[in-house]
């Protein structure tokens, strides 16, 4: 086995179940999660309906490298939706279909890590996405976390990484819009990792799976792709980025992403997953053809989110110490008492199941950011959602 897998901590999730255990919530309310970010707006009935009309195409292998429809689809989009020079992309060598990102992040870092140079670091936010430190870990490096918290505005706080750790860096993971605070990553932080990159010699992995969600319809937030091509750094050197449809389309269940951008880093990228054996079947190529180029359904789904946290906000003013955030469906609030003694009695007494903040995080330069934190994913419907603020309004009440 594996000498690196002890290395593995338990899932939020499992520690969230065993925090859970012994309590018997009120028989007469029904429970709300509001703890998985998993999206529950309807999937747009047109990429359901294109699975089904193209489940013939079974009887064929998929190529690891996608269809040229399907690949031309992202290099579109993705120039319309960052404003890339027009022909800066390649759908040939610099995009690459995934089975969701949450696979291709993982094995971002197998294929990126050279054991052979000591020490190797992988740099990444904390609170954080808990696939970044397995995939640091399980290629053989060390996690390096950079608090995320209000001196920092909520992002990563870049300011405390030394010289000497950056040289050690061979990968920064970076998600914007943040999970689970929703900071946004402004251009100019973007184009100074970029420089730090080229300097020190690391590829920048970027979480962009939230970037569709967001408040104001005329502030999308900004990528790392915009922020190199901005800059001139239009063979978007060193970057690459990570997006889904899960959340943008309401389709977690179809397991469709893409990871774009530095092409030789692509073309060595797709080497390792030829051997890898991960094709995306070729009924989910289909739908998400469809589905990269219609932006009707996402205006949608922003709209949705928006009434929510308003909603949601109105309810919890004044008992919860909670912001809006920038972009993304979560709420980051502070807790009146320690963020596992507030989800395991929210859950007791109310029957509403939020994340610890703690969970997500791990100590470093001693503190845990996301202690007396929980994270809320607004994902449900409108009503439940409305629902668990008025129960968490009376349950901090009664504190």
């Amino acid at each position: 086995m594996n000498s690196d897998l002890h290395k593995l901590q338990p899932y939020p999730f499992e520690r969230l179940r065993k925090l859970k255990e012994g309590c018997q919530p009120p028989d007469d309310l029904d429970p709300i999660a509001l703890s998985i970010g998993e999206p529950k707006h309807p999937t747009p009935a047109f990429i359901t309906e294109e699975v089904l009309s193209h489940l013939h195409g079974l009887s064929a292998y998929p190529l690891t490298k996608g269809a040229p429809e399907l690949r031309q689809a992202i290099t579109e989009w993705l120039t319309e939706r960052f404003e890339l020079p027009p022909g800066s992309l390649d759908p040939e060598y610099h995009v690459l279909p995934v089975n969701g990102t949450r696979e291709a992040l993982f094995a971002f870092a197998q294929a990126i890590i050279d054991r052979t140079r000591p020490e190797p670091l992988v740099l990444m936010p904390n609170p954080f996405y808990q696939i970044y430190e397995g995939a640091a870990l399980l290629a053989g490096a060390s996690p390096h976390f950079l608090n995320c918290t209000e001196n920092s505005g909520l992002g990563p706080d870049f300011s405390s990484v030394d010289d000497a750790s950056w040289d050690r860096c061979q990968l920064l993971y970076v998600c914007s819009p943040h999970n689970p605070t929703g900071a946004v990553l402004p251009v100019e932080t973007w184009q100074t990792l970029i420089e730090l990159a080229h300097k020190h010699d690391f590829v920048i992995a970027a979480d962009e799976c939230y970037s569709e969600i967001y408040l104001e319809e005329d502030r999308p937030p900004p990528g790392l792709l915009q922020a190199a091509a901005s800059a001139g750094n239009t063979e978007y050197s060193r970057c690459v980025v990570f997006h889904s449809l899960s959340k943008r389309s309401n389709a977690p269940g179809l397991r469709s992403g893409f990871v774009a951008g530095d092409r030789d880093i692509m073309t060595r990228f797709l080497q390792y997953r030829t051997y890898h054996g991960c094709a995306m079947p070729p009924h989910h190529q289909a739908a998400s053809i469809l589905a990269w180029r219609d932006e009707a359904h996402v205006k949608t789904n922003r709209r949705a989110y928006a009434e929510k946290f308003s909603a949601v906000l109105r309810e919890l003013d004044g008992c919860l110490d909670v912001q809006e955030p920038e972009a993304g469906f979560y709420l980051w609030a502070r807790t009146p008492v320690s963020d596992t003694d507030f989800a395991r009695e929210l859950y007791r007494q109310q029957n509403v199941t939020v994340l610890p903040g703690s969970f997500l995080s791990r100590e470093a330069d001693g503190i845990n950011p996301g202690a007396n934190r929980v994270r809320m994913a607004l994902v449900a419907p409108m009503d439940e959602c409305i629902d668990a603020a008025k129960r968490i309004r009376t349950f901090t009440e009664n504190l």
